[in-house]
């Protein structure tokens, strides 16, 4: 057998196992949190995510209870699904808990390119319909830059470091307001399916301004695990990621 078919016959049963899946992740009314709270039970005390700056490691079972505070939290605010909440931070592990634990209740994340400032934040932000604004410490400045142009609704917090010399007025510190929020499962659930959407992602603007995409679970997940079945990739492999978590292959 040539190479060309090898790859042609490996590629085809990669794309079967993968529609597989997403065929019984859908029959169950699956989506992402719910596959991840199966990895949780499975692996709680395994290493997820690996923060290289400060090498701090967090398991499942942590990135299980900070997203379920987070859940807790934007409920407790009166945020319900179908809501949007921006987030713009650098890359870092609570940058994935913050989505995650939206996701769980059905809130839905816009990723912000860190890099934006002024009239293209200020778009990206307007566009994805958010109610609140999440934004990291290091990124005071650029928020102070437009907070007159975000409107009164809008609701910030900061994550990291918060000087509050430098922020907003009205912004509040969410970490310690996570700190003290349940860790606990929320006993209801998010009602939404694989077809759904999870978060949105924003091209790089190179015509115009970035324009928002859709990022549904099924899509997320067919993206995982394509590059896992398609690189054989085990349990034990650690992937470095190289790219901001705002980014399509980054996320």
């Amino acid at each position: 057998m040539s190479i060309q078919n090898l790859h042609f016959f490996r590629g085809l049963s990669v794309l079967i196992q993968v529609k597989y899946e997403l065929y019984c992740h859908r029959k169950a009314k699956s989506n992402v949190p719910k596959i991840f709270q199966e990895m949780v039970r499975r692996h709680p005390d395994k290493v997820a995510l690996i923060y290289e700056a400060t090498d701090d490691k967090w398991t499942f079972r942590r990135l299980d209870e900070f997203s379920n505070s987070v859940a807790n939290f934007f409920c407790q605010q009166g945020f319900l699904p179908g809501d949007s909440i921006a987030i713009f931070m650098e890359s870092r592990p609570e940058f994935v808990g913050l989505w995650l634990g939206m996701a769980k209740v059905g809130i839905e994340a816009a990723l912000i390119n860190f890099n934006l400032r002024l009239d293209s934040l200020m778009y990206c932000v307007k566009t994805s319909g958010a109610k609140a604004l999440i934004f990291g410490g290091e990124l005071s400045a650029a928020v102070a830059e437009v907070n007159g142009m975000l409107g009164k609704n809008m609701v910030k917090f900061c994550s990291g470091d918060m000087n509050p010399e430098s922020v907003p007025s009205d912004t509040k510190h969410l970490d310690p307001l996570l700190a003290q929020a349940s860790k606990s499962p929320l006993a209801q659930v998010s009602p939404k399916g694989l077809d759904d959407r999870l978060f949105y992602i924003y091209t790089s603007g190179t015509t115009g301004m970035p324009k928002a995409a859709i990022v549904v679970h099924s899509r997320y997940y067919r993206i995982a695990a394509f590059g896992y079945y398609a690189y054989r990739m085990t349990p034990n492999d650690i992937i470095y990621n190289c790219l901001p978590l705002y980014h399509s292959a980054g996320r």
